[in-house]
């Protein structure tokens, strides 16, 4: 190991107030980069913040605050002083990124608003999270986690019947919204090592949710199938079961996963029915099944049912909180979950690890208010600045244009990672075999004994654009051979397979560095390259059963429900990150390595508020159905519209302060129920949730969903339609040019969502190239990477070494 830490020659100003800002300078400060929080005097919103509504004693920061603080500097400055706000621009003149959302005092400051930064500091890359986005039609109106949800469909599509759609707990969205940015932040500083010209970096966390929490690009299988994949709201089953000592979770993702669950539950008549493989079918007898699976789970311990879900290779988790998940083995193993540098808390570890000379900088602890002001003073008043080099280059090159990625992985986690990287300009070459193609291909538009039918894969055309396609069987020792020379030339290796498979392939990170020392190989097993869990299955459901995701999400009285697929991009965005972290070590060394990124421990990093909250207060989160914590009121109501069968039509409200209280007073005519003064405050309102439902519920009933957004959000009332997931027609999506139309030539046209980082300076469309066939590129692999002859890529095709369609035998 050396002293150098990956990002210490960077240095972030954060003027943000929220979880996604606070989550993005968390992950850039964990890499070493210098990180100075810009404070009012009253100090950051969420040194006050408990998700239980315990407020901290006088002078003791709250401990999520401490958790994604740590290692970083506090700056305070009054933004009604001139002086002060001069102290930040000085510090600001010396970063290389800042990092901003309009809710803090700070921010409003004119000088400190994104255009005026950038316009200030050219060569300063300005990271702007808000909840739509800069600009379009609905830029600056209120929002809040809940009411993204419903706006994207993320709350639509996910329910039980005979009860409401339920949204997902514990503020997702601003979690996957605080990765992408400084995923987005790392790509675009890479690209000014040869344009050194800063932009904004305008990022939307409606984006951020639609992309993650939407169940698997319903646009994109709406556009192909002319149907939705959930036309209506459904949950997993199986599911989350009660055991005789807690909960266990299971996830079939695949038709064999669901035949084993079968002998595991024992039943074997369901295994002789076929129509139980589709989920759909398994919904409409879910009564019939539950009733068995429930009675079978709660005769068992939840241990007993892990190790035969083992046995039988069935996906399975413990359902986790935040009194538990320190105490599951793997985790406690692996030490996925530490104690906090303070001491006395346990919040978790960095969700990735280097394996190579470069090492993490320990946790650090969070600082106090202000304590660096004086410092920075001081390095402000010295008169010196550091060179920022030229503010503009030549312009036309993409952060990653001089990579070349080959990528091992199927389903959504590990191409998710590698899309990231075409999207950006690199190489990437996704491996298929013939035999064994990505599992995506599996969910397709045609039945098997169609022509092709692996070529109408919805899921797989909108999770593997901007690559290449090659056949390859790395089953035939000449297959692997033709792996390893393509390695020889390629900057980045991404997998995402058990940590079996490659073991039985002996692709070793000293065998591939021995030919090519500057690789970076990315690994993306589902718990771990070691630990009790290393050879699980896992899917993103199992991480969200397992992480405590899961326990806050549904009713109260009913059992968790999964998130349903969220830590699949949550994987992918965290697996980018570390990646561009390996590579800004080899940009100064010219070493690869080895860069471990378990699913699951992103999973506990977005969930860290529940473990860090029990051990700091001893309170443990519990599901609140479409209620939150932090906002009063806070639910679904059913509008005037006409029934759509499903529930609906269903509006979302949510008021997280007391201003949006007053707003919300306002648009309804001030009512004499709503002049009580104890309802001003948020715990006067939170004590009496059932009465402002049932008063919104009658209001909201006779009038239409359109009627009741227009008159509360107009008012600044955080509102929205609660819409599903296929739904793309918002108009903000269509003015940020979110989704984009790509041409397939087997399938036609479709539409794949983008990016919430829209880079304002380098605009170009994300999905330069459609998802490939498969196969499709075996040809320039082969001939013009590999420098073969037309005569041995003959002999690798009769020898079915590579192929350009699935092949069974052979």
């Amino acid at each position: 190991m050396t002293d150098m830490s990956p990002l210490d020659d960077v240095t972030v100003v954060d003027l943000s107030s929220g979880v996604a800002g606070a989550y993005c300078t968390h992950l850039l400060a964990g890499a070493g980069a210098v990180v100075v929080r810009a404070e009012p005097p009253e100090g950051h919103p969420l040194r006050r913040r408990s998700a239980s509504g315990i407020v901290s004693p006088d002078g003791e920061d709250g401990a999520l605050f401490r958790f994604l603080a740590g290692s970083t500097q506090s700056v305070v400055a009054d933004p009604e002083r001139p002086a002060d706000v001069a102290l930040v621009l000085d510090v600001l003149a010396r970063a290389d990124a800042v990092v901003w959302d309009p809710d803090s005092r700070l921010a409003a400051v004119p000088a400190l608003q994104p255009a005026a930064l950038h316009e200030r500091f050219p060569a300063l890359d300005v990271l702007a999270l808000t909840a739509f986005g800069l600009d379009g039609p609905w830029a600056g109106r209120a929002a809040t986690e809940f009411t993204l949800q419903a706006w994207s469909g993320a709350i639509g599509w996910r329910g039980l019947p005979g009860r409401p759609p339920v949204s997902v707990g514990g503020r997702v969205g601003e979690w996957m919204a605080g990765t992408f940015a400084a995923t987005g932040l790392l790509a675009s500083r890479r690209r000014r090592a040869s344009d050194h010209g800063g932009q904004i970096l305008d990022t939307s966390i409606f984006e951020a949710v639609a992309l993650s929490l939407t169940n698997m690009h319903p646009v994109t299988y709406f556009a192909e199938a002319g149907r939705p994949r959930d036309p209506a709201p459904m949950s997993l089953l199986p599911g989350i079961h009660a055991t005789k000592d807690g909960w266990v979770g299971f996830m079939t993702g695949t038709g064999q996963q669901w035949l084993d669950f079968c002998v595991l539950v024992e039943r074997f008549d369901w295994l002789d029915d076929e129509t139980l493989i589709a989920q759909g079918e398994r919904e409409r007898r879910r009564d019939e099944l539950t009733a068995h699976i429930d009675a079978w789970a709660a005769a068992r311990t939840t241990a007993e049912i892990l190790e035969l879900a083992a046995a039988l290779r069935v996906p399975a988790a413990p359902v986790g909180n935040g009194a538990t998940i320190s105490a599951i083995d793997h985790f406690a193993d692996q030490e996925m979950l530490v104690e906090a540098p303070e001491g006395g808390v346990v919040q978790p570890a960095t969700p990735y690890r280097l394996h190579g000379k470069a090492s993490l900088p320990a946790p650090g602890r969070a600082p106090a208010l202000g304590e660096h002001t004086a410092e920075w003073a001081r390095r402000v008043a010295d008169g010196r600045r550091p060179s920022t080099g030229p503010t503009s280059g030549p312009g036309g090159r993409l952060p990653f244009d001089d990579l070349r990625v080959v990528e091992l992985t199927a389903f959504w986690a590990g191409p998710s990672a590698a899309q990231f990287l075409g999207m950006h300009g690199a190489e990437v070459i996704k491996v298929e075999s013939p035999a064994r193609p990505d599992g995506m291909r599996a969910l397709s538009l045609r039945a098997v004994d169609e022509e092709q039918w692996w070529e109408y894969a919805p899921l797989f055309h909108a999770t593997n654009t901007g690559k290449l396609g090659l056949g390859l069987r790395l089953d035939r020792p000449r297959g692997l051979e033709l792996l390893v020379d393509l390695l020889d030339t390629s900057d980045v290796l991404i997998e995402n397979f058990s940590p079996r498979v490659l073991d039985s392939w002996e692709l070793s990170p000293e065998l591939l560095h021995q030919t090519n020392p500057g690789l970076i190989f990315v690994r993306m097993p589902a718990f771990g390259l070691t630990g009790p869990w290393r050879d699980r299955t896992g899917f993103a459901q199992t991480m969200e059963q397992a992480s405590g995701m899961a326990w806050v999400t549904g009713f109260p009285d009913g059992a968790p429900q999964v998130p349903s697929g969220v830590c699949d991009p949550l994987a992918g965005a965290h697996a980018a990150f570390a990646l561009q972290v390996a590579l800004a070590v080899r940009d100064r060394t010219g070493e690869g390595m080895l860069v471990e990124v378990p699913m699951v421990a992103s999973a506990l990093n977005v969930a860290a508020e529940q473990v860090i909250e029990y051990t700091a207060y001893g309170v443990l989160a519990q599901r609140q159905g479409n209620r939150s914590p932090s906002a009063a009121p806070q639910n679904l109501y059913r509008t005037a519209d006409p029934d759509d069968g499903l529930g609906g039509p269903l509006v979302a409200i949510s008021v997280e302060t007391d201003d949006q209280w007053t707003a919300l007073v306002d648009a309804l005519g001030r009512p004499g129920w709503a002049q009580a003064s104890e309802l001003a405050g948020f715990a006067g309102r939170k004590a009496r949730e059932d009465e402002l439902d049932a008063r919104l519920g009658a209001w909201c009933a006779q009038r239409s969903a359109d009627e009741i957004v227009a008159a509360l959000w107009t008012a600044g009332v955080p509102v929205a339609r609660v819409a599903m997931p296929h739904e793309p027609d918002h108009t903000q999506f269509a003015h940020r040019g979110f989704f984009e139309t790509v041409e397939h030539p087997v399938e036609g046209s479709t539409i794949v969502a983008g990016s919430p980082v829209r880079f304002t300076r380098d605009r170009y469309p994300v999905h330069r190239r459609r998802a490939p066939m498969l196969g499709e590129h075996n040809a320039y692999v082969v001939t013009e990477l590999l420098g073969m002859t037309a005569d041995e890529y003959d002999d690798l095709e009769a020898n079915h070494v590579i192929g350009t369609g699935l092949r069974l035998d052979g």
